[in-house]
């Protein structure tokens, strides 16, 4: 049974790791927000734009379990479209990605709220990278997004200092 004071705790931990990301874009525009500063193709409008659609998807994966059609690894327009969740695409903004994840951030927390507790478990999608017959509870899930969230705020860290020196903690 979850207890009000983990689930206040899980989300609480979210959140302050989603507003983390968030300050690392605090006062640059869209062109410094898409510009790559490493050697890496992240950025970090691209960073808030997959860790919004990567939250989406286990959210709707918590409610709805693994989708009808497994994926196709085989398939290049699957990476490409794991590529595209890294980057804005013709007509997405910084405002619009920044006011997305927002929404995202609302809506898991609204339906986190909603459950009677965190043992809801579905089958995990047929992957090279999960274990064959391997399911995840909620709680599995939301310790998932917090995991990718803390993940890419390090790397949000790096590619905005080593844009103009700005550090987020520290």
């Amino acid at each position: 049974m979850t207890t009000d004071t983990e689930r206040t705790s899980l989300l609480k931990m979210l959140a302050d790791q989603r507003d983390f990301l968030r300050y690392t874009l605090k006062g640059v525009d869209g062109e410094q927000a898409s510009r790559r500063t490493t050697a890496s193709e992240l950025t970090l409008v691209g960073l808030v734009k997959h860790v919004s659609e990567a939250e989406r998807n286990w959210i709707r994966f918590a409610q709805e379990g693994p989708a009808a059609e497994p994926v196709d690894y085989e398939d290049p327009g699957t990476w490409q479209e794991q590529v595209d969740s890294f980057r804005l695409l013709e007509g997405e903004t910084l405002e619009g990605v920044l006011a997305g994840y927002q929404r995202v951030g609302a809506r898991t927390e609204e339906y986190v709220l909603s459950l009677p507790d965190l043992e809801r478990s579905h089958p995990l999608p047929a992957a090279p990278w999960f274990e064959e017959g391997a399911s995840w509870s909620v709680r599995d899930v939301l310790l998932h997004i917090l995991r990718e969230t803390a993940q890419h705020c390090g790397h949000a860290d790096v590619i905005r200092e080593s844009l103009d020196g700005q550090k987020t903690m520290g």
